[in-house]
């Protein structure tokens, strides 16, 4: 089993299979054709991505079978291969989670008031800057309420630029940044926020929503790339149009104004992951694949 169909172990393990006549289970969790990076950079990096595309084909031939993550990522390998080879596990949250934030988190970065919560890379494809234009929306429109925004996370070459938007837009009383922050920390800002934004341009299966909704936090992110397959619009949270800080503006609003949606869009998507997106039914379901496979081998 090899995860990241681009990566040298991947090539290794489908020559490995091939001339062993091992059975090859692979999973990408990367976007393999659909990642923004792979479209941006040096005409010698798309020179070396594309030099990647025979080697691709060839480890989804020799796979067994492919794990997807939700139905987008199903989507995109059907582009290389039939649906029978195909298998969906969704991503699961090991409920521990819950036992392990830090206590008082509120108290420990004096927020006194609540807040809604940004955890993420800094990083463009993230959106943040679309998440600070609606803040400072809110904020011109003087409907930013007695809240503030907490933003979480490590640099991926976007927070100088973060800092420079947040200074342009004066929105430094309105918003607490927290870099590297613990393990302990995230969970424990999951736990006292009110709900999270995520307002990204990509995201394949992202966790950070389920990481939420173990909280019982709802999400407002973008109804883009895979975050549909994670996140049910009016269901278990709001989704907007991606690079929307207008809608997004008001979707923040209408949040922090309505305790009942809040309430019930947070069970429900507990309730998703106790009824399926935890890490013991991703276990179970991944061993059944194991087992049909070793089964099949045994009845030929």
């Amino acid at each position: 089993h090899t995860i990241g169909i681009r990566s040298f172990q991947s090539f290794i393990a489908a020559l490995v299979s091939k001339q062993k006549k091992i059975p090859l289970v692979i999973a990408d969790q990367e976007g393999l054709t659909t990642h923004p990076e792979l479209k941006s950079g040096s005409l010698l990096k798309k020179f070396f991505i594309k030099l990647q595309s025979p080697f691709i084909k060839f480890i989804i031939n020799q796979s067994t079978k492919i794990i997807a993550a939700n139905e987008y990522e199903k989507k995109i390998f059907l582009e290389f291969t039939s649906p029978s080879k195909i298998e969906i596990v969704r991503n699961g949250i090991n409920l521990d989670i819950l036992n392990n934030k830090t206590k008082n988190f509120k108290k420990k970065y004096e927020l006194n008031t609540p807040y809604i919560l940004f955890v993420g890379r800094f990083s463009y494809i993230k959106g943040i800057d679309i998440l600070l234009k609606a803040i400072k929306i809110l904020k011109d429109d003087n409907k930013l309420p007695n809240i503030k925004l907490v933003i979480m996370g490590v640099d991926f070459g976007y927070q100088k630029q973060m800092y420079k938007i947040i200074n342009e837009f004066d929105l430094e009383n309105h918003i607490l940044i927290i870099k590297n922050p613990s393990r302990e920390d995230v969970l424990g800002g999951y736990a006292e926020s009110e709900f999270l934004v995520l307002p990204s341009r990509w995201e394949l299966s992202p966790l950070t929503p389920l990481e939420g909704f173990a909280f019982k936090k709802s999400v407002i992110s973008t109804n883009t790339h895979g975050i549909p397959s994670t996140i049910k619009n009016d269901y278990h949270g709001i989704l907007v149009e991606s690079e929307n800080s207008k809608q997004l503006a008001k979707c923040i609003l209408e949040l922090l104004n309505n305790k009942e949606k809040l309430i019930s869009f947070g069970l429900a998507g507990h309730k998703m992951i106790i009824d399926e997106c935890n890490s013991v039914k991703m276990a179970s379901n991944t061993l059944n694949i194991y087992e049909k496979i070793l089964s099949s081998i045994r009845n030929h």
